[in-house]
Order: C-alpha cells, then sequence, then structure tokens
C-alpha cells in the first residue's frame, strides 16, 4: 500500500481530501468500530430523543398553514 505522506495531503483539493476521508470511512466494517459505554448511553439517549420529539411532531403542512396565519 502507498501511503500519502503529510506534504502529499496538504497540496489536495478540500473536495479530494474529503473524498479521501469518504473512502476510508466507507472501507471500514461495522465490527471495526468500538462504542464506549459513555458512546453507547449517549447514542440511546438520542435515539430516545428523537422517538420523543417523533410523536410531538407536526406535518410540513400544517406548519405552513400556522405560519401563514401567523405572518399573513
Amino acid at each position: 500500500m502507498t501511503q500519502l505522506t503529510h506534504e502529499e495531503i496538504v497540496l489536495l483539493s478540500p473536495d479530494e481530501r474529503l473524498s479521501l476521508i469518504e473512502q476510508l470511512w466507507d472501507s471500514l466494517n461495522e465490527g471495526d468500530l468500538q462504542v464506549t459505554a459513555t458512546q453507547a448511553a449517549e447514542l440511546a439517549r438520542r435515539v430516545a430523543s428523537l422517538e420523543l420529539d417523533q410523536q410531538e411532531a407536526i406535518s410540513w403542512e400544517t406548519l405552513k398553514a400556522e405560519l401563514a396565519r401567523r405572518c399573513p
């Protein structure tokens, strides 16, 4: 495998560097990523928050109608 040096990496455009990051990320398997207990707890908290938010959500049409009523 050919490794890029720091000097070569900084010569890449931002789009090229982002593409490289994406390729690296996509090359990982689910089992390659280790989640700490703290991270797992935060993920669980966010999922619970998302589920609660979805229960209280309103549709885009309802929101547009409310905004039109408030700001004619």
